[in-house]
């Protein structure tokens, strides 16, 4: 198996046998000013624990669970802040898209596209992804077998982008439950692609509150503990400074005051099966 490397941004390289990397932000864009100081936050405590970070957040949250929940900026002003964010600070920034016309547009200001998991089957948006040029983080759907991903990987190298990384988020379980299969990890390494685990949705209980979503962040630490134990290339967290209040995902957000005390373990962990 041939071990493949994914470069993000111009710093950034992603592994399944390099130290982790993480790409953490808040679920939603809820505010420039709250993406910029969070941002910052998330940026001063990866560079102090030597951590190549990637941000990440969402122009629009296009699958809430109810018409009412907040879905974000939009595309346009949504993709401005992003830009000033990866500006500004000079991070890597990663974005979902939903459609082929917003992989184009937001190929034109971040630096990795993300596929959502339920849209992990779609060849007319992987293809618009791939033929973008730019890496693409593909979420293994909840309702996908790992080794399926190699048909998913299938299309957008036949389309000529091998730039990809794929990532566990969990299994549908019964109603309202998400399980992880630490074997999947595993097989998806197989590839030869970076595997990423997304160690807070993989936490979620999707509609579990009848008009959005739960969760139970008590869990992301030993899920994250296990995938480190396992080996991946990347941990991919939403973090917020005041989960309670967040606009979207709350319930399965990283509070920002546990971050930096989160990564040192992680990385102990990640340092000793690498």
């Amino acid at each position: 198996m041939c071990i493949k490397r994914v470069k993000i941004g111009k710093n950034v390289t992603l592994a399944n046998d390099r130290p982790f990397v993480v790409i953490a932000g808040p679920c939603v864009i809820e505010s420039e000013k709250h993406a910029l100081t969070l941002a910052a936050s998330l940026k001063k405590i990866t560079s102090e624990l030597k951590i190549s970070f990637i941000f990440k957040a969402s122009y629009d949250k296009a699958n809430r669970s109810s018409f009412s929940s907040f879905r974000g900026p939009g595309v346009e002003e949504g993709l401005k802040i992003l830009g000033r964010i990866r500006e500004q600070l000079k991070v890597p920034v990663i974005t979902d898209v939903h459609n082929e016309i917003q992989a184009h547009i937001a190929a034109e200001v971040v630096d990795f596209l993300q596929i959502p998991a339920f849209l992990s089957r779609q060849t007319d948006l992987i293809k618009a992804c791939a033929l973008t040029g730019k890496p693409i983080n593909i979420k293994k759907g909840q309702f996908l077998a790992p080794e399926d991903m190699t048909n998913v990987i299938k299309k957008a190298e036949s389309f000529g982008n091998n730039k990809l990384t794929l990532t566990e988020r969990g299994a549908s379980f019964g109603y309202h439950n998400l399980i992880v299969d630490f074997r999947g990890l595993e097989i998806m390494k197989k590839t030869g692609y970076p595997v990423v685990f997304d160690a807070t949705h993989s936490v979620q209980l999707p509609g579990g509150q009848g008009i959005c979503s739960g969760g139970n962040r008590e869990f992301v630490f030993p899920l994250a503990k296990a995938a480190a134990a396992v080996g991946v290339a990347a941990l991919f967290l939403e973090v917020h400074d005041n989960p309670d209040k967040a606009l979207s995902d709350g319930a399965n957000s990283l509070e920002l005051k546990n971050f930096k005390q989160f990564l040192k373990h992680i990385k102990a962990i990640d340092k000793a099966v690498k």
